[in-house]
């Protein structure tokens, strides 16, 4: 009997029968390991409205009390990290390893969310004027929807829905069709950690629920990951319903190695960020830009370390690369190989003959290699999204940075360079929102914020972090006198906060 994934709604599984279902494949064996339920018009009112319905009660809950919760979520969520790992290696087919790492990035935005008491305090002016003080208050917007992809199924949802809550917001979280029991994972968790019902819905669709959420006239806001033009419709979209939106879109990340690199330390990190995940993350190295004259040692050493990397089930402990999510998603990657030998890039190391330890029916693609790419080619210009790494040549480090300044995306970028100065002139001149010096995924740690820059975000508001809490929130002044004193009476008692 088929596995069935519905929504969770105020507290609890959906138990009607949906119009409509998607199929979830086990990606390294091609199988459909469940169907997942898509929501119409009604389940998309039932998540709406138990979201609404539970955000009085939510906002006025205690500081005190939302982040005793939030600290049990994640006490939760650190005994059971190994079981969310997976569950997210079954669906989305990433090597156990990578998938544990993502959690564990997950649990650090718990934690910075378990800080809410210090990250919402507002500023006072006393005696501002004379009797009048002046105070800010940061205070939720209400009920706010996360649309989240399938690169990222633990990770991404927990960039938003910990702050959200912790500011007092309730929420509908949208995950992937692709691999959507991570959400439901979180969902119980938190319950289970004592959230109130109706405070996280996971509402499970396709386009359907995304455009329900982006035009429902008691949804104040929205976060989304996705593709470029899937964000910029979810901008617009929303705006225009007079929401706040932030929407991070997708990328085409360059590492830049000058001359004076360790080339070793270059090839290594090439290889782990061109190819972990199977190059399904928006902060991928697409583009290693070799500056002269290293560019062909550079590639003979990526080349020996491609040749060494174990392709196969993310349940392997061995396998250090997994299958791509979908059989159509690897019939795209594929489609490049043959557009970039047309353009004229040399194919060094063609993925489609990579031997792979695994089901034949599994959605299998190898790493894949091509030189000489130059900036009209679609390699060069689409965000591919699989492993596939591009090696593109530049004469000189002016030249680098100008092909990565003109390139639409400006998501990650990484320097490698043993010179201080380049780097630190890089750093300034490149106009990228996360850079990276010497470091290829530059990942901003919790407490930072994360979303780049040009057509990689949509909105003025990065993802977690400071940036994050000052998202889900709207700042009230208050200016207030008061004439005369007043007290509450004698109480020996501890003060305690309730």
């Amino acid at each position: 009997m088929t596995n069935r994934i519905s929504h969770w709604i105020d507290g609890k599984n959906w138990a009607g029968v949906a119009e409509r279902t998607g199929e979830v494949f086990d990606p390294a064996t091609g199988e459909v390991r469940a169907l997942v339920d898509f929501a119409g018009d009604g389940q998309i009112a039932e998540a709406v409205d138990a979201a609404a319905a539970a955000f009085p009660g939510w906002r006025d809950t205690s500081l005190a009390a939302r982040t005793k919760i939030m600290f049990t979520f994640r006490e939760l969520l650190v005994a059971r990290k190994d079981e969310l790992a997976a569950i997210v290696t079954s669906e989305h087919g990433k090597v156990l390893s990578d998938a544990a790492g993502e959690v564990q990035r997950a649990i650090e935005n718990v934690e910075y969310a378990c800080g809410a008491p210090q990250l919402l305090k507002g500023g006072y002016s006393e005696n501002a004027s004379r009797g009048v003080d002046v105070y800010s208050l940061a205070q939720p917007l209400g009920v706010v929807g996360v649309i989240s992809p399938f690169n990222f199924p633990a990770m991404v949802p927990l960039w938003f829905v910990p702050n959200a809550i912790a500011c007092g917001n309730t929420v509908v979280l949208k995950p992937s069709e692709k691999d959507p029991s991570a959400a439901n994972f979180i969902a119980e968790l938190f319950a289970e950690a004592g959230l109130p019902s109706g405070v996280l819905n996971v509402l499970h669709g396709d386009k359907v629920a995304v455009d329900g959420l982006l035009t429902h006239p008691v949804v104040k806001a929205i976060s989304f990951v996705g593709s470029t033009p899937i964000a910029r419709y979810v901008y617009e979209t929303g705006t225009a319903a007079g929401k706040r939106v932030q929407a991070l879109g997708g990328a085409k990340n360059h590492m830049v190695v000058l001359p004076d690199a360790d080339l070793d330390l270059a090839a290594d990190a090439a290889v782990s960020a061109g190819f972990g995940s199977a190059g399904e993350r928006c902060m991928a190295v697409s583009v290693v830009v070799a500056v002269d004259p290293v560019g062909d040692e550079l590639v003979s050493k990526i080349t020996e370390r491609m040749a060494k990397l174990r392709v196969g089930d993310g349940r392997d402990p061995d396998s250090e690369m997994g299958p791509l999510v979908t059989a159509a998603h690897r019939e795209r990657v594929a489609s490049y190989l043959d557009a970039g030998v047309e353009a004229g890039a040399r194919l060094v190391v063609d993925g489609r003959d990579t031997g792979v330890d695994g089901g034949e029916g599994g959605f299998w693609f190898g790493p894949t290699l091509f030189d000489h790419v130059e900036p009209g080619m679609s390699i060069y210009t689409d965000e591919i999204f699989g492993p596939v790494l591009c090696v593109a040549r530049a004469h000189s480090y002016d030249a680098a940075l100008e092909l990565v300044n003109a390139n639409p995306y400006g998501n990650g970028t990484a320097i490698f360079t043993n010179d201080g100065g380049a780097s630190r002139r890089y750093q300034n001149e490149v106009e990228v929102g996360m850079v990276g010096v010497n470091v290829p995924i530059p990942v901003p740690v919790a407490y930072y914020s994360f979303g780049g820059w040009k057509n990689s975000l949509f909105g003025d508001s990065h993802a977690y972090g400071p940036e994050g809490f000052h998202f889900f929130t709207r700042t009230k002044v208050v200016t207030s006198r008061w004439l005369d004193p007043s007290h509450g009476g004698v109480n020996l008692g501890f003060p305690r906060n309730v």
